[in-house]
C-alpha cells in the first residue's frame, strides 16, 4: 500500500481491492473523509491509469501558462526525444539504463 498525505488530501493506492476497502473504512471511522474514486488530477498533475502503466502530465497547466502570457497562437516546434530508452533506479538509487 502506498499512502500520500498533502494538507487535507489523502491519496492511497493498493493492488488488492479488499485492502482498499478496509483502509477506507478505517480512515472514515477516524476522520471525516469521502472517497472520490480513481485519481485523475492532483496538485496540478493530470493522471491517466491503464492496466500496467500510469501516465502523468501537466498539459492543462501548460495551456494555462500559454494563455496567461498570450502565447496560445504561437507556432509549435517539435523537439526530438528518445521514446525507447527508460531509466530506472536500483535498490541503491543508481540509474539503470534499459532499452
Amino acid at each position: 500500500m502506498l499512502v500520500q498525505i498533502y494538507v487535507d488530501n489523502i491519496v492511497f493506492g493498493v493492488i488488492n481491492p479488499s485492502l482498499c476497502q478496509d483502509f477506507a473504512k478505517t480512515m472514515q471511522s477516524e476522520f471525516e473523509m469521502s472517497m472520490i474514486g480513481e485519481l485523475t488530477f492532483f496538485l496540478g498533475l493530470q493522471i491517466k491509469q491503464l492496466n500496467n502503466r500510469i501516465f502523468i502530465n501537466q498539459s492543462k497547466y501548460c495551456n494555462e501558462l500559454l494563455k496567461k502570457f498570450g502565447m496560445k497562437s504561437c507556432k509549435e516546434i517539435i523537439t526530438s526525444i528518445s521514446t525507447s530508452c527508460f531509466h530506472y533506479l536500483d535498490e541503491n538509487d543508481i540509474a539503470i539504463e534499459t532499452s
